[in-house]
């Protein structure tokens, strides 16, 4: 018994090393991480590869599970890769010595530029490029993106600044009484003005302030559910503090002449007309 039983398991680790050393001598793959969770793979699985899904035939084996770098060219594609070995992958796709695109990379402080013409200038067929260059070419849709989103906070502004502006007359006007009072007494128009002024500077801040804490809100929701959406770590939307700055500048200085223009014209009105309005 002690003997039958050494030998069955000396069979087992024999068998045990050969699915090793078969799984060991397999071409190894990286799967995107996205792709591992969608088909729940794990490293050291042994999956079957193909150039097209009737020509499955190449057996791998799951090397690593990396992260890509977050690429808004890519994110609505919906597509999944797979990084191979040269090698394997030309023997997978029975083209060898035949690629589509390679990466150079020049040393800190050689321009980019610099290394493409030089790499045009070596052989022919084939064409090089800077990475500017490229992602200048693939931005094209995020440009007018862009330029569109621009035109609508242009129009947001404008369309505020006069909101704004009525606001202010008809919180103006709802001073007039107190304005009238304090010109009969004597208070200068200066000191009237400033007074409007001040409350108009108070009003924009307070307002740059709620308008701030909401950018934030919907910035943390935004990025929480396109990120979700589609499993990314891709920044989606991002408030700077230029962004910041500039609107909490633009807001006080709307403000500050929304009230100076209603000001100026309840001071310029006569104190006894203001009166009777009032």
């Amino acid at each position: 018994m002690i003997a039958r039983a050494s030998t069955v398991l000396g069979l087992a680790a024999a068998a045990l090393c050969s699915a090793q050393f078969a799984v060991a001598q397999l071409p190894a793959v990286a799967a995107e991480r996205s792709l591992a969770t969608e088909l729940g793979l794990r490293v050291g699985d042994t999956v079957q590869v193909g150039a097209s899904p009737d020509a499955v035939r190449l057996r791998v084996v799951i090397g690593a599970i990396y992260e890509p770098r977050p690429d808004p060219a890519e994110i609505a594609r919906g597509q999944r890769h797979v990084r191979m070995h040269l090698p394997d992958l030309a023997a997978l796709l029975g083209a060898a010595d035949r690629v589509d695109r390679i990466g150079v990379g020049a040393r800190a402080g050689v321009p980019a530029e610099s290394v493409a013409a030089a790499l045009d200038r070596t052989a022919f067929g084939y064409q090089a490029y800077s990475s500017a260059a490229i992602a200048a070419e693939s931005s094209q849709t995020f440009t007018v993106v862009s330029r569109f989103h621009r035109a609508i906070g242009v129009i947001t502004i404008v369309a505020s600044a006069i909101f704004l502006l009525c606001i202010m007359v008809l919180k103006v006007e709802e001073r007039r009484f107190d304005a009238a009072a304090m010109r009969l007494v004597g208070v200068r128009q200066r000191t009237i003005v400033g007074a409007l002024l001040l409350e108009a500077v108070l009003i924009a801040a307070l307002g740059s302030s709620v308008g701030v804490a909401l950018a934030y809100a919907a910035q943390v929701a935004t990025n929480r559910y396109y990120q979700r959406f589609f499993d990314t770590t891709l920044i989606f939307s991002r408030i700077t503090g230029d962004i910041v700055a500039f609107g909490v500048a633009l807001s006080v200085v709307l403000g500050v002449a929304a009230g100076a223009i209603a000001a100026w014209r309840l001071a310029k009105t006569h104190p006894m007309a203001l009166w009777r309005r009032g």
